[in-house]
């Protein structure tokens, strides 16, 4: 299994905690630090996708559940007629964040903010949060990497003028958060409202003879 490379420090620290511990004081004393470490392995994995093909879809930013799907004008950053899909991650999703196509980045701007519960709707705007505008065959898309109320940090390992492919992996958000990807507005959207779906794997939409 692989892991976030983000996740190694806290790996680490409650790995020798537990060590610690376990040499000074026993079993008793290292227990919850030895959980906290399974938990840590757990958070940061890194498993393979089969990302599907076809040159005219968009895959899942992220693993969680469907919180947001609306038409909306986007007037920050791409300034026209958008279709907004929100995914809430949960602390027991994997949190690395795929690309939902094949595109160059344009700009990554970190916007600093507050932290409230990452599946309230003014989050998307309120929190601290990354977004990255993505250049496309389809035009500008916008991935917003929403801080939660736990997770209090999220990295984009991309910068300005990277090439990626669908499914490739960007960046990943810190324990519970929730990612806004904003697609064209003839994307033809093939999930709901509720719906679990799985970075790099599950199809959010598509456009009609792209």
């Amino acid at each position: 299994m692989k892991f976030a490379p983000e996740g190694y420090p806290f790996i680490i620290f409650f790995a020798a905690l537990s060590g610690i511990l376990l040499w000074t004081g026993g079993p008793g004393f290292a227990l919850i630090p030895l959980l906290l470490t399974a938990f840590m392995f757990y958070f940061f994995r890194d498993p393979e996708r089969a990302v599907p093909e076809g040159r005219n879809i968009f895959v899942a930013p992220a693993d969680g559940k469907i919180l947001v799907i609306k038409d909306m004008l986007e007037t920050e950053h791409l300034h026209k007629d958008v279709k907004q899909v929100s995914i809430f991650m949960s602390p027991f999703n994997v949190h690395v964040n795929r690309v939902p196509c094949d595109g160059t980045i344009k700009s990554v701007q970190h916007v600093k903010g507050k932290f409230l519960a990452a599946y309230k709707d003014e989050a998307s705007i309120q929190n601290e949060h990354i977004d990255m505008v993505f250049e496309t065959r389809y035009g500008d898309l916008l991935l917003r990497q929403v801080a939660g109320f736990v997770a209090r940090r999220a990295v984009c390992r991309k910068s300005e003028g990277d090439v990626l492919h669908c499914g490739e992996r960007y960046g990943l958000i810190k324990f519970s958060s929730r990612v806004d990807i904003y697609l064209p507005r003839e994307a033809v959207i093939k999930i709901r409202l509720g719906d679990m779906v799985r970075a790099g794997e599950t199809v959010l939409g598509e456009i009609a003879g792209g």
